[in-house]
């Protein structure tokens, strides 16, 4: 799990920003100049998608390790 601890990191901070943008880009949230942009509403699932892949990878290379 040591090495596998910067991946699960870098997929919960992904899918937060993911989840924040695809907002923005919807104009859930507002206050922004990403705010109601089409563009943002593209990225940011993809960007969410990339870290929850990442969260997923992290946890099952953890626990095959632990079976071993």
């Amino acid at each position: 799990m040591k090495r596998m601890w910067p991946y699960l990191v870098l997929g919960i901070v992904l899918a937060l920003v993911g989840a924040v943008w695809t907002l923005q880009g919807l104009n859930v949230l507002g206050g922004s100049v990403m705010s109601g942009s089409p563009l943002w509403a593209i990225i940011g699932p993809i960007v969410l998608v990339v870290g929850v892949a990442l969260i997923v990878v992290a946890i099952v290379v953890a626990q095959r390790r632990k079976a071993d």
